[in-house]
């Protein structure tokens, strides 16, 4: 194994997506430990220990497989990144110099609170490709238990408390291996275990007691010094066999790093597809993306002094979100209600390529053609409500049932919950790039009649479903 042969910051991109799966959920709106969602904390990525994973559900292990294609004397480089959770104890002064624990500490600026706190840890390698088409290479790492107190202060300088943190012993081991593939050009499947291996065994049936010692949140970056990783939801016509051998366990790969190069891969526990990004008009880390920056913002802005106070002793990362949402000006506020990422003219499929639109907001400089790009009056007359289409030599349209099959490009983690459930076909729509959408109620759903009423659907694409013929 060597140092890492890559720029030192070409994995920045993929970091900056990579933080917010690390942070996925670490403390969610509105941001104090007392709120019930934040007291079942640690849900992506978690590898516990394997003496408590087979009996309730949970892995140990994660693994990565791709398809590359390495270049003259390339390296892998692999860098590992984890939460360490240490539990974090609050304590107060006692008068002879003693502490005892306490379930709160009330400071002016803050509550303090006995907390689980999470340290970015990382495990970093690099191997030339060769020495892996040579055999496995493993990289075993211990992050040692430790203990450290932090003490409080009061206003008048005066210790009136202090803080403990407990750090629990993690074993873990990182294994890398190339196999050459069976195509007529230099492509390798790249796997990559990432592997709890703590010899730690629980005495009571009890999660808290094991998130200490689990990588929480792992996710691996990859990156090739010379060469090219595929895409593994579009790779070309000759690595499709290939791609579709890959196992992935408890991750998945998309390619990642700079527009425009597939030298970087991020394997995450959470679904993304291939070179995802932070949004420009995000200000600041809200750890709860299952809501939307604008919104968390003006919720937090909107808590009394008593919960920002209660936020603020939960977690210096919370205190950072209630600074922020308190210190956001309107301007930029503004900027997250929304945003037009690019307008073009529609050209027929033969004509030079989309003018993109430099300013959408400008209006001087929006572009405008002489022919309007859509002319209702000599629209095509559909109606979604008789509209038919062949799927699989049957022509399916309203009243059709179908069964779902949600495809590997969707990246909406609900759809896939819905595997092999009939539906019936509601509307048959068509999109202005020539696009068909099915618009279905699920049987057995007992809101379908509210949803019909609404016309709230759920929406696939023909490839999506297979006609169900009826009895």
């Amino acid at each position: 194994m060597t140092t890492t042969t890559l720029p030192a910051s070409r994995f920045d991109v993929a970091r900056q997506v990579a933080d917010a799966v690390l942070f996925e959920g670490y403390v969610l709106y509105p941001y104090r430990a007392s709120a019930a969602k934040n007291r079942l904390r640690w849900q992506f990525g978690v590898l516990v220990p394997p003496a408590w994973g087979p009996a309730h559900q949970e892995h140990s292990f994660q693994r990565t497989e791709l398809v590359m294609e390495p270049r003259g004397e390339a390296s892998v480089a692999v860098e590992l990144r984890f939460l360490h959770a240490q539990r974090r104890t609050v304590e107060e002064a006692r008068g002879d110099g003693t502490f005892a624990s306490v379930p709160e500490l009330h400071l002016p600026d803050r509550i303090l609170v006995p907390w689980d706190e999470g340290t970015e840890e990382r495990v970093e390698m690099s191997v030339p490709v060769a020495e892996l088409e040579e055999g496995e290479v493993s990289l075993p790492f211990v992050r040692p238990a430790r203990e450290e107190s932090e003490p409080v202060l009061g206003t008048d300088g005066r210790q009136v408390g202090r803080l403990v943190r407990r750090t629990e012993r993690v074993d873990g081991v990182v294994r890398l291996r190339a196999q050459q593939l069976d195509v007529p050009y230099r492509a390798l499947k790249l796997t990559a275990v990432v592997e709890n291996t703590s010899d730690w065994t629980p005495q009571v049936e009890d999660r808290d007691a094991a998130l200490p010692r689990s990588l929480v949140a792992a996710h691996l970056l990859l990156g090739l010094s010379a060469g090219s990783f595929l895409s593994m939801t579009d790779p070309p016509e000759w690595a499709k066999a290939s791609v579709a051998t890959c196992t992935n366990q408890h991750t998945w790969p998309v390619l990642a790093g700079e527009p425009g190069r597939a030298d970087v891969v991020l394997s995450s526990p959470i679904i993304l597809e291939d070179h995802p990004s932070i949004a420009p008009e995000s200000a600041g880390a809200m750890y709860d993306a299952t809501e939307i920056d604008e919104i968390l913002a003006l919720r937090t802005a909107a808590l009394t002094d008593q919960e920002k106070r209660e936020a603020r002793g939960t977690d210096a990362r919370a205190a950072a979100v209630i600074d922020l949402a308190d210190s956001m000006p309107p301007e930029v506020l503004e900027r997250l209600h929304g945003a037009v990422r690019a307008l073009r003219e529609i050209t027929d499929p033969g004509a030079v390529p989309p003018v993109p639109v430099p300013d959408p907001f400008d209006e001087a400089a929006v572009f405008r053609p002489d022919t309007p790009w859509w002319d209702p009056a000599h629209a095509d007359p559909a109606d979604p409500s008789r509209d038919r289409i062949l799927i699989d030599g049957t022509s399916v349209g309203p009243g059709s049932r179908v069964l779902l099959r949600p495809g590997l490009r969707r990246s909406d983690a609900q759809d896939l919950f819905l595997q092999g459930r009939t539906a019936q076909v509601e509307a048959v729509l068509h999109d202005v790039d020539g696009g068909v959408h099915l618009a279905v109620t699920v049987e057995g759903d007992p809101g379908a009649d509210i949803r019909r009423e609404q016309g709230r659907f759920l929406y696939f694409q023909p490839d999506e479903v297979s006609p169900v013929e009826d009895a």
